[in-house]
C-alpha cells in the first residue's frame, strides 16, 4: 500500500489552566485531544463525528498547527509539521487548507471577494499579478458563484454564498487536503445539501482529500468514505462509513446512530433511541480506564481501570471497547 497523505500518531493537545495574576500557578490541564492516531489517503473523505466538546475542532486546528501539539506527530507527505519551523509550516499550507464553521466570522468584512481570494495567490506567489483576476474568476465559477460579484463584500452575500467563498479561498492554492470544521452546521438544510454536493464534486474532480467534521451522522454518511467517532479526546471507533453507521460496534456510536431521525413517520414513531445517562465528563478530569464507562450501559468493573486500545478488527474496522463482540 502507498503511504498515507496525512498521518497523525498519538497526537495530544493539552491546555494548561493557571491561576493568579502575579504568581501564576498551574492548577490543571484541559486534555482536549488525548492520543489520536489517524491516517488519510489521497482523495479520501474522512468523516469525524462526536458530540460537542469531544475535541473535534481542536483536532482540526492541531492538524493545521493553529494550536501547538503537546505530543505526537502530524506528518503530511513525509513532512513533520510538529517539528517544522514557522516558514516550513507556512510552505506546507499550500497543500493543507481549512474551511471554518462560521461563514460570517471566517471572512474579513473589510475585504472584497476579489481581495479575499487573491490574498493567498499573492502571499505564495502562485502566479503573476496580471493573471490573478482571471484565477479569481475561475475560482468563483468553480464553487458556483458568478465572477461579476468579485468586487462585493461578504455582508452582501447569504450564508451559503459566504461558505462557497470560504471554500474557494481554500481551493486557491490547489491543496491536496482540506480540513472542513462543521462547514454546514450554520446553514439552512436546503443550503447544506448544496454545499455537501459541492464538496463531493470537488473531491472527485481534484482528487482532493477531505477531513469532514460534523456531529450529524446522516450528513457524514452522505459524504464520507470512512468515519472516525471521537469521545472525550479519543477515537473510539473507525471504519468504512456504511459499516460504522449501519452496524455500529461501540456503545457510544450506537447511541449516536440511534439519534438519527428517519423520514418515514411510521418508523420514526417506533424508533428506539438510546439515551445515555449523565453528561460527558470534563476533559480537565477525565475518568480512569475507559472514558465512556460512567455513561455506558454495558460497563464492567474492569472498564474503570483498563484503557481499551483502538484495536483493528475485520473489514477495516477499529473499535476501542473491552467488550467488543459481547454486546
Amino acid at each position: 500500500m502507498s503511504s498515507p497523505l496525512l498521518q497523525l500518531t498519538d497526537v495530544k493537545t493539552h491546555f494548561p489552566i493557571n491561576q493568579g495574576l502575579i504568581f501564576r500557578q498551574h492548577v490543571g490541564t484541559v486534555k482536549a485531544v488525548d492520543g489520536v492516531t489517524l491516517s488519510v489517503a489521497r482523495g479520501e473523505v474522512l468523516g469525524l463525528v462526536g458530540e460537542s466538546g469531544c475535541g473535534k475542532s481542536t483536532l482540526a486546528r492541531t492538524i493545521m498547527q493553529l494550536v501547538p501539539t503537546t505530543a505526537g506527530t502530524v506528518v503530511l507527505e513525509g513532512r513533520n509539521l510538529t517539528t517544522g519551523s514557522l516558514q516550513e509550516v507556512r510552505d506546507v499550507r499550500r497543500d493543507l487548507q481549512m474551511v471554518f464553521q462560521d461563514p460570517y466570522a471566517s471572512l474579513n468584512p473589510r475585504l472584497t471577494v476579489f481581495d479575499t481570494l487573491a490574498e493567498p495567490l499573492r502571499v505564495h506567489g502562485v502566479c503573476p499579478a496580471a493573471e490573478i483576476p482571471a484565477r479569481v474568476g475561475k475560482l468563483m465559477e468553480r464553487v458556483g458563484l458568478a465572477s461579476r460579484f468579485m468586487q462585493k463584500y461578504p455582508h452582501e452575500f447569504s450564508g451559503g454564498q459566504r461558505q462557497r467563498i470560504a471554500i474557494a479561498r481554500a481551493l486557491a492554492l490547489e491543496p491536496k487536503i482540506i480540513v472542513a470544521d462543521e462547514p454546514v452546521s450554520a446553514l439552512d438544510v436546503s443550503i447544506q445539501a448544496q454545499i455537501l454536493n459541492l464538496l463531493s464534486k470537488l473531491c472527485r474532480e481534484m482528487n482532493l482529500a477531505l477531513i469532514f467534521i460534523a456531529h450529524d451522522l446522516s450528513v457524514v454518511k452522505h459524504i464520507s468514505d470512512r468515519v472516525a467517532v471521537m469521545y472525550l479526546g479519543k477515537i473510539v471507533e473507525l471504519g468504512p462509513a456504511a459499516e460504522v453507521i449501519e452496524r455500529p460496534q461501540h456503545p457510544y456510536t450506537r447511541a449516536l446512530v440511534s439519534a438519527i431521525p428517519t423520514p418515514n413517520p411510521d418508523t420514526e414513531r417506533t424508533r428506539q433511541r438510546i439515551v445515555l445517562p449523565g453528561d460527558p465528563p470534563s476533559p480537565i478530569n477525565p475518568p480512569s480506564g475507559c472514558a465512556f464507562h460512567p455513561r455506558c450501559p454495558h460497563a464492567l468493573e474492569k472498564c474503570k481501570t483498563a484503557v481499551p486500545p483502538l484495536s483493528a478488527e475485520v473489514a477495516g474496522r477499529s473499535v476501542a471497547c473491552v467488550r467488543l463482540g459481547e454486546i
